[in-house]
């Protein structure tokens, strides 16, 4: 039975949301610069989820990472006052974004891609 170790990957989501933080704080100056936030929040995505629900499936969390980054970001079509009083918090833009770019839904399956194929190598070199 799978059972995933929820403190390694707990230390995972610790890492990326670093990474994530130091990708804003350091521009890169390349094409990927304004992708690798993305990619990386959407990692730290599927991360939190196999934490949570450490006993699920990889292609489970994957399936609902990949549906909780697109909805985060189809939320970006709406613009009411109130959500863009969150959103224009510190911690309110790192997570609900702040406009629609369908660049990013790319960007979220390639960070979900990562982390699932990250968690059926260190679940196969297990076995």
């Amino acid at each position: 039975m799978l059972k995933r170790n929820r403190i390694m990957y707990a230390t995972f989501v610790c890492i990326v949301i670093l990474l994530g933080l130091a990708s804003r704080a350091f521009p890169l100056d390349w094409w990927g610069d304004q992708y690798i936030g993305d990619v990386l929040w959407a990692l730290m995505v599927f991360y939190l989820f196999a934490t949570v629900f450490h006993r699920k499936d990889t292609y489970w969390i994957a399936v609902v990472a990949i549906g909780f980054a697109f909805a985060i970001e189809i939320s970006q079509l709406y613009q009411g006052d109130w959500i863009n009083s969150i959103r224009y918090t510190r911690v309110g833009g790192l997570i609900l974004g702040y406009g629609f770019l369908w660049s990013d839904l790319v960007a979220y399956i390639v960070g979900v891609s990562i982390g699932a194929i990250s968690d059926r190598y260190l679940y196969k070199s297990e076995g």
